[in-house]
């Protein structure tokens, strides 16, 4: 075997097995979501708790890196899309252009509130913003996207996301529980759980269970501030521009799984059943497929939870996004 054969084998390896285990661990989540203590948090957040004790007792499987990273962005991605298939876009509409400046106002409370929080606790004022965007925004996405355009270390990104995962994971899990003590109906909750929580994969956690119409509510109202991704990240580029009186090169990558989902419901809508035929054993295998897609991306979520090195590095900012989600989840509330 040449070297590149052997090169082309280990990382088709490497994706396959990191597939392979966050397949098995989804598995897990299912058969322990089973179980009655368990039913109320459904799969997604068991298998998030599967996967954080296995980071923190067994540790990251890195042999596996390539596959698990694909499976907590692709395939949440394109679960993302799929459920565009659930979604009539009337819904969207009925929602109304409301909730899109709503979502503006959660990402200013955001940024402004984990900066004099950080401030006043003197944690690091780089890791701050990068966490107020991943708050208001869409978690590590977002993240991911205004760290390049404010040159951001790469030691301080990599906190940021740790911290994102821990404190969002926690309140997704914990919100299902909120629900039924603030007796909200589920169009409220999901509206809710869609204008506070950090992930995209946070807020499906966390509606799922309470039914159908609150995860479409949520998916809509997380959108809203996806969307605002790019805005924002058009403001950062005019800032550091300003800041270094130098042109910068960054490209800003539009979020087109949202595209890929407003077709979807499109379709889904307006063509679907009027013009193109689907069996009905095909369609009803869909929103068993996309949640389990997003059981096996919460698991890739859940891997990068390392809650020594967190609580050991970043406790003044960890104490500062703890203040801030709390924060956003009563304003929010409040907002509904």
């Amino acid at each position: 075997m040449n070297r590149n054969t052997f090169i082309k084998n280990g990382r088709f390896l490497a994706y396959t097995g990191g597939l392979a285990f966050t397949f098995a661990v989804a598995i897990g989540g299912y058969l322990l979501a089973s179980l009655s203590i368990f039913q109320m948090i459904g799969p997604l957040a068991c298998a998030l708790l599967i996967a954080i004790i296995y980071r923190n007792y067994i540790g990251y499987p890195t042999q596996f890196k390539p596959g698990i990273k694909f499976a907590s962005t692709f395939l949440l991605r394109g679960a993302i899309i799929l459920y565009g298939l659930q979604l009539q876009i009337d819904q969207i509409f009925a929602v109304g252009i409301g909730i899109f400046f709503k979502d503006a106002l959660v990402i200013i409370l955001s940024i402004t509130c984990m900066l004099l929080i950080g401030k006043w606790l003197k944690a690091d004022l780089a890791i701050l913003l990068l966490l107020g965007v991943g708050t208001g925004v869409c978690g590590a996405a977002a993240i991911g996207a205004v760290s390049p355009i404010l040159k951001s270390k790469e030691e301080d990104i990599a906190i940021s996301v740790g911290i994102i995962a821990l404190i969002g994971s926690i309140l997704s899990i914990a919100y299902p529980f909120l629900q039924s003590i603030l007796d909200l109906s589920p169009e409220e909750y999901g509206i809710w759980s869609g204008m506070s929580l950090h992930e995209i994969a946070h807020v499906t956690l966390a509606a799922m269970p309470a039914g159908q119409e609150a995860l479409s509510l949520a998916i809509i109202a997380k959108l809203g501030r996806v969307l605002w991704l790019i805005p924002l990240s058009c403001l950062f580029v005019l800032f550091m521009k300003k800041k270094e009186k130098q042109e910068t090169s960054t490209v800003i990558k539009f979020p087109w799984f949202l595209v890929g989902f407003l077709l979807m419901s499109i379709f889904n809508s307006y063509i679907l059943e009027r013009y193109v035929y689907i069996p009905n054993a095909i369609v009803s295998t869909i929103p068993t497929l996309t949640t389990f897609l997003l059981t096996m991306a919460m698991v890739g979520l859940g891997l990068n939870v390392n809650i020594k090195t967190l609580c050991l590095k970043s406790a003044r900012p960890l104490i500062a996004i703890i203040i801030t989600s709390l924060l956003l989840s009563t304003i929010t509330l409040v907002m509904i």
